[in-house]
């Protein structure tokens, strides 16, 4: 398979940008493309996964989102990278914190993730393969935030097959620094490696497993995670 559109994705050749936002639910990346975008044109829409091309500050720009899990963004990121020539994706999503140092609405910069997954074993490594985020990218968006003064940490996150897990691994995955969980970036960061191309993870802290009190609705999951859309299109 080596044409497009693509079983997933009904954009012309040209239709995404150099640079791709990828939220996980479709209604962020329409939220995304309204409130940031200018002349916003969408060119995805297959299965409801909504992408948007417009212009931010002058610069061409892409959002779509990526649905849930690492099948869902591996599918929609291998082809964006392979299919579409997409230069880098910025994932921008939510996470839940396993940092007592982290709370809600805080920012996450995924330096690397570590995973319960086996999407890197399809690529036969004699060892375990580290999905890593682009330096360029992760030092722009620490600079933006410390621009912004916003609260964000840069280290590991948790990319988790399983939502509804069985044991409680935050104290485990807490001890050795890892700083909150979600389920995408390693997929993201394995086929970025695969492609040659460049990909960065910025979460939100949307719940905590230290201050479950301080949880978030879906819509305010939604709707009011702006600053981590702001820094990524700043470095966008």
């Amino acid at each position: 398979m080596s044409k497009i559109p693509t079983p997933h994705i009904e954009a012309k050749a040209g239709d995404f940008a150099d640079t791709v936002l990828m939220p996980g639910d479709p209604l962020r990346s329409k939220f995304i493309a309204e409130n940031f975008l200018t002349d916003a044109v969408l060119v995805n829409n297959v299965r409801g996964v909504q992408g948007y091309t417009g212009y931010y500050k002058g610069k061409r720009v892409s959002v779509m989102a990526s649905g849930m899990g690492q099948p869902a963004i591996g599918i929609y990121s291998y082809e964006l990278f392979n299919f579409y020539d997409v230069k880098q994706i910025i994932r921008v999503g939510s996470c839940g914190a396993y940092s007592p140092e982290l709370h809600v609405r805080d920012i996450i910069l995924a330096m690397g993730a570590c995973t319960n997954g086996n999407y890197a074993g399809q690529y036969g490594l004699p060892g375990t393969f580290a999905p890593i985020a682009d330096f360029e990218l992760l030092r722009r968006a620490a600079d933006e935030c410390e621009k912004k003064g916003l609260r964000y940490k840069v280290g590991n996150i948790y990319s988790s097959d399983i939502f509804y897990d069985e044991q409680d691994v935050c104290p485990l995955w807490s001890k050795v620094g890892v700083l909150g969980v979600e389920m995408e970036s390693a997929a993201l960061y394995c086929n970025a490696a695969r492609a040659g191309k460049r990909a960065l993870c910025i979460c939100t802290v949307s719940d905590s497993f230290v201050y479950p009190e301080e949880n978030t609705t879906a819509e305010e999951r939604q709707n009011s995670f702006t600053a981590m859309m702001e820094v990524a299109l700043e470095i966008a």
